[in-house]
């Protein structure tokens, strides 16, 4: 397989998406969709999880109903197997917590003409200091 050239439009596409799945309470469990059923695997906080219904699992074991999300940047790379890897960079607020920066890696395979996540990598920005 061959690079993917349309490679920065798949990404931006994909992550608009998802955050506009996730952010929506009322519409995470179609998140899912997006995830192959074994395969798929994420890293949230550090926590390992494979396969979507596992993932849907997890994702709606969260809490927090509102999220204040802001984008500071979206990079993406094409893969020799005709996949993307994406990087988010991004600052968000749950509820009355406050904002927190956040970084996601997504990495989509191609399935047909269309692609699934095969990972998704998920950590707050949070140093400890001491």
């Amino acid at each position: 397989m061959a690079l993917n050239p349309q490679y920065e439009e798949i990404g931006k596409g994909f992550v608009t998406q998802y955050y506009a799945l996730f952010d929506d309470s009322n519409q995470r469990a179609s998140l899912a969709n997006l995830y192959n059923a074994e395969l798929s695997f994420m890293t949230f906080e550090g926590q390992q999880i494979q396969g979507a219904a596992k993932i849907l699992e997890k994702l709606q074991s969260l809490s927090f109903q509102n999220i204040n999300r802001v984008l500071t940047a979206v990079d993406s790379q094409p893969m020799f197997d005709g996949g993307v890897l994406i990087n988010v960079l991004g600052r968000l607020q749950c509820d009355d917590d406050p904002p927190h920066a956040y970084s996601q890696t997504f990495v989509l395979k191609p399935i047909g003409t269309s692609f699934y996540c095969a990972h998704d990598i998920f950590r707050l920005n949070i140093h400890n200091s001491a």
